[in-house]
Parts: C-alpha cells; sequence; structure tokens
C-alpha cells in the first residue's frame, strides 16, 4: 500500500473512532480507495492476496465495524447475496441476477420523489433502491 494511501485510511478509521490495526488498513484499502461493491468474500479474497493469514471472522467483524460507523453501506440483493458498497451518498443500483454483478445506477437515470408516512414514532433511516435485471431469453 502507498504510505499516502495508508495515512488517508488510518486517519478516515481514526475520525470515524475504529482503532487501527494492520488488518483493517487492508481492509480498508480494498473498500476505501475507489468505490466499489464487493461481497464479504470478494474483499476477503482481495485483502488475503496481500494479508493472506487474514480470517473470515476478521474480514466479518471488520464489515460489521464499517458498516455501523457508516464508511460503508450493506446492501441485501436477496437472501443469499449481500454486498459492501464504499459510496455512502444517497444513490440506486442495478443489479444483473445472471452475472451477480451489482453497480451505480447513473443519478440521472431513475428519480424517487417523496417519502412514505411513517408509523408514528419512527424515523426513516435510508432508502435503497435495487433494479433487478437479467439477459432476455433468445
Amino acid at each position: 500500500m502507498e504510505m499516502n494511501q495508508f495515512r488517508n485510511i488510518a486517519d478516515t478509521l481514526r475520525r470515524a473512532g475504529i482503532p487501527v490495526t494492520f488488518q483493517r488498513l487492508e481492509i480498508g484499502r480494498v473498500l476505501l480507495s475507489e468505490p466499489v461493491h464487493l461481497s464479504a468474500d470478494q474483499v476477503l479474497a482481495r485483502v488475503r492476496e496481500t494479508t493472506p493469514e487474514t480470517s473470515r471472522a476478521t474480514v466479518y467483524n471488520t464489515l460489521k465495524v464499517f458498516k455501523e460507523k457508516k464508511l460503508i453501506r450493506e446492501l441485501i440483493v436477496d437472501p443469499e447475496r449481500v454486498f459492501y458498497d464504499s459510496s455512502t451518498h444517497p444513490h440506486y443500483h442495478i443489479y444483473d441476477v445472471t452475472t451477480g454483478m451489482l453497480c451505480d445506477l447513473p443519478e440521472d437515470d431513475l428519480k424517487v420523489v417523496g417519502q412514505p408516512v411513517l408509523p408514528p414514532g419512527m424515523e426513516l433511516e435510508e432508502v435503497d433502491v435495487i433494479v433487478r435485471v437479467r439477459s432476455k431469453a433468445a
């Protein structure tokens, strides 16, 4: 990891109140260096390219902490597929059920207007919109 990138990720973790460890820095490098949509297994595979001793539990625990501190978003595209999105600003996604690829929808492609009427005592946490597509049958 480049020294400047290392410092930026360490600073991001500290600002979020997350103690800095080497493995958290590596997970941060994978998730926070550029916009990505990755499953936990994909994060683990990328981290193990440079830090092979990283455990699955470390990755899952760190993803949970990053999510709680709002460094990433968790997107549940179906009961068996969860992605972690490094872009935390409000935006929407398109999911190809054939290939398993998830990507951002361009902001001008879809507009959601208004908010639902919520039950008393409830507040809106976030809105996730995932447009599911598949290849047309030939």
